[in-house]
């Protein structure tokens, strides 16, 4: 099992569209890149802990890549938009890629540069390529809170 973390927008759709792709063996929401330890979703949304609201995913590499998973994330959100995702805003929804090895690093770097270079957004792509720090897991009913609600999409796509 290898892991990815992700942050576009709020977690509840993000992790909605992770959950889907086989081979994602379990997805968590969460905060991350911020300065506070162990923060609450009050805190992150007050937008002064500088937490991203992300979703942590365990994936099998046999069964999905992480180039598949890069290409996801890139499809379902823009990333364009600087520190916002349709109506929310504040730096806890900005675009983000938190990678957990060099390898991750190089892909992702590679995938931004080959969207950049295809001209695909008329606005520079403003996502964040960071080594992914402390994760905290969000409270309980924030995980899996689409589909526990019955809900299928909150996402605001690109």
């Amino acid at each position: 099992m290898q892991k990815a973390t992700f942050a576009a927008g709020c977690f509840w759709g993000v992790e909605a569209i992770f959950r889907q792709i086989p081979g994602v063996a379990s997805t968590r929401v969460g905060y991350i890149g911020g300065k506070t330890e162990n923060p609450t979703y009050k805190e992150v949304c007050t937008d002064r802990t500088g937490h991203a609201e992300a979703v942590e995913i365990d994936f099998d590499p046999t069964k999905v890549s992480y180039g598949e998973l890069l290409n996801i994330f890139w499809e379902n959100h823009d990333p364009t938009q600087l520190n916002r995702q349709g109506p929310d805003w504040g730096t806890q929804y900005r675009s983000a890629i938190f990678y957990h090895s060099p390898e991750q690093k190089a892909e992702a770097e590679a995938s931004k540069q080959a969207l950049e270079n295809a001209r695909r957004y008329s606005k520079p792509i403003t996502t964040q390529i960071v080594p992914a720090p402390t994760f905290y897991a969000a409270e309980d009913y924030h995980q899996q809170y689409l589909e526990k609600r019955g809900l299928a999409s909150c996402h605001v796509k690109s």
